[in-house]
């Protein structure tokens, strides 16, 4: 199946690759069908591209290549939905955002996925850790968008 992005032009992908999320995203709740794509120029860095909308990709990266004890508490509900019967089958990733000229990364709202059903949600922890944790700063010549 081939879809068209307007980040990564058109790329074939298999139905398979598909993850379902009941609940849209935190600010894309329409957004329920998407799929996860390799960065070819970071490997710590992965794509969410939304199959509604072309123009939409999240960058995602796995919190525990940037705190080490990172851990997220899911509610039964959530482990319920997910259908997770072991917590090997849960693939968290956090989304990075830019906040002025600093990369951050939300440790507060991360992605679970169960990679065995191909379906995924996006929950909010109460546990005590930063809402955000700084990336990187941003190059002066990066800061100006075009």
């Amino acid at each position: 199946m081939k879809i068209h992005t307007t980040r990564f032009a058109s790329i074939e992908i298999e139905p398979d690759d598909i993850l379902f999320f009941r609940n849209g995203l935190l600010g894309f709740e329409d957004c329920r069908h998407w799929v996860l794509l390799a960065d070819a120029d970071n490997s710590a860095v992965a794509w969410l591209q939304s199959m509604q909308h072309s123009d939409i990709a999240l960058p995602v990266v796995s919190p525990r290549r940037f705190v080490e004890d990172y851990q997220v508490r899911l509610e039964p509900k959530d482990v319920e939905s997910l259908q997770l019967s072991s917590v090997e089958q849960a693939y968290v990733l956090g989304v990075v955002s830019r906040d002025e000229d600093t990369l951050t990364l939300n440790m507060r709202a991360p992605l679970v996925i169960n990679l065995d059903r191909r379906i995924g949600c996006q929950v909010v922890t109460v546990d005590p850790q930063p809402m955000r944790y700084e990336l990187t700063t941003l190059p002066t010549r990066l800061r100006k968008s075009a």
